[in-house]
């Protein structure tokens, strides 16, 4: 049994990292080019919030993984 906590929490543990840098970058990027282009906010805004929510889906992913082991 402690073994299989133990696998859960690094699946969904290493799982969420990449995700979890990936949208700290998303954001960053994001925000600097605001920050270039005022203007340009609605053309941005939209592609970033889709690229955090397919980053977001991968971490999901990790956590489903979590789940799936016995």
């Amino acid at each position: 049994m402690d073994l299989t906590m133990l696998a859960k929490a690094l699946a969904i543990g290493l799982g969420s990292i990449g995700p979890g840098l990936g949208i700290g970058r998303i954001g960053a990027k994001a925000m600097e080019a605001i920050g270039r282009n005022p203007e340009a906010t609605g053309k941005i805004l939209v592609p970033m919030l889709l690229a955090a929510a397919f980053a977001e889906a991968i971490a999901i992913y990790a956590l489903v993984i979590a789940f799936s082991i016995k």
